[in-house]
């Protein structure tokens, strides 16, 4: 067989590959994967299907058929009391703060091109926590006056905006490496939890108690302020991911293809590290910095899906449904009740390891 006969191979194979079929709509294009909308239907259907059970669960326990009937308004008047007063603000924050945390994972893991860029790993949850710390244990003087104007929410958010800046700027050189980027993440994270044990040490023993619980993680006491601040700045940056997500596919195939595609590929990857920054942000001040659901969720929903790079859409439905899960069973299927944040750590503790050990077996085999 000669070098023309296997030209001619080669360009047979390529006609007869599947190729996946495509949809247009107006001037936008996409693939049609009905796999990957099987995926994600079912993970939306697994997510109401856990939320719901985790608003049943409780000293006034509720059957499944009485919170779906209450959730479309044909509950009893003590189910809707009991329902929408008292455990939907803690089941809609965990699913707020699930995804955009899969959502921001997503973003982080797929610009830096490694599994291990989430916001836990670069620091941008102890950035937000630091300062949200600062304002929960100094409580005199001007600064008890800020944190009753500004609140805490917007404190994280503050301080995971000024954190993400600085591991963007100190990891820029002509361009974005993902290994730096971890680095020098990891670097800023361990500065920001030495800042935060200095400042639980230094505060009054009653703030530090509160303090503490929340930087684990957790969903208790929520109230509709908490998801009504989470929720509409979650619903505006997800709007602003959705514009930016059709330029960002070609980012993958490396910056000079997407630049002969016509993508400004270092405004399109400043925007969506800005929103997972922001997200994640958001995540924190209502919730907590709650560990490993931006690391585990994009990882997991790329598995299911079957796709080269985290979707996003997947990502947020996947950190949905593991952090209302979490809190459904650190509230019910445990002895004592713990936060949330104790059974995401110890979920994705063992991940991170497998990750890691995945890593190193592929450079050994290298």
């Amino acid at each position: 067989m000669n070098k023309t006969d296997v030209q001619h191979e080669s360009r047979d194979e390529q006609v007869k590959r599947p190729v996946a079929p495509g949809a247009r709509l107006g001037r936008l294009s996409f693939v049609w994967r009905p796999w990957m909308v099987l995926v994600t239907l079912l993970l939306t259907g697994a997510t109401f299907l856990v939320f719901c059970v985790s608003i049943g669960v409780g000293d006034f326990p509720i059957g499944l058929p009485q919170v779906v009937a209450t959730l479309f308004g044909r509950g009893e008047q003590v189910d809707q009391f009991v329902i929408m007063d008292l455990r939907m603000p803690r089941a809609l924050a965990g699913l707020v703060v699930g995804i955009a945390l899969g959502v921001s994972g997503a973003i982080t893991q797929s610009v830096a091109r490694n599994p291990l860029a989430s916001p836990d790993i670069l620091g941008i949850t102890w950035g937000a926590g630091a300062v949200a710390v600062f304002l929960v244990t100094v409580s005199s003087g001007t600064t008890a006056a800020v944190v009753g104007s500004v609140g805490l929410s917007a404190a994280a958010l503050a301080g995971g905006l000024g954190t993400g800046l600085l591991v963007y700027f100190l990891a820029w050189r002509r361009g974005i490496d993902g290994f730096r980027l971890i680095l020098i993440g990891i670097s800023v994270s361990a500065v920001m939890q030495a800042i935060t044990t200095w400042l639980l040490v230094q505060a009054d023993i009653r703030d530090v108690a509160r303090a503490q619980v929340w930087l684990v993680g957790s969903l208790d006491n929520r109230s509709w302020d908490d998801v009504r601040v989470a929720l509409w700045c979650t619903l505006v940056l997800m709007v602003v991911v959705a514009a930016a997500a059709f330029q960002f596919k070609p980012l993958h195939l490396g910056d000079e293809v997407a630049a002969g595609l016509g993508v400004r590929y270092s405004m399109v990857r400043a925007v969506l590290l800005l929103c997972a920054v922001l997200l994640a942000a958001v995540a924190v001040g209502a919730a907590g910095p709650v560990a490993f659901v931006a690391l585990v969720a994009p990882q997991v929903a790329m598995r299911l899906v079957r796709c080269p790079t985290p979707p996003l859409v997947a990502s947020g439905l996947v950190g949905a449904l593991l952090l209302i899960g979490s809190d459904l069973i650190a509230r019910a299927a445990l002895p004592i009740t713990l936060p949330v944040g104790v059974v995401t750590a110890a979920i994705g503790g063992p991940f991170l390891v497998y990750l890691l050990v995945r890593a190193n077996l592929r450079q050994t085999d290298r």
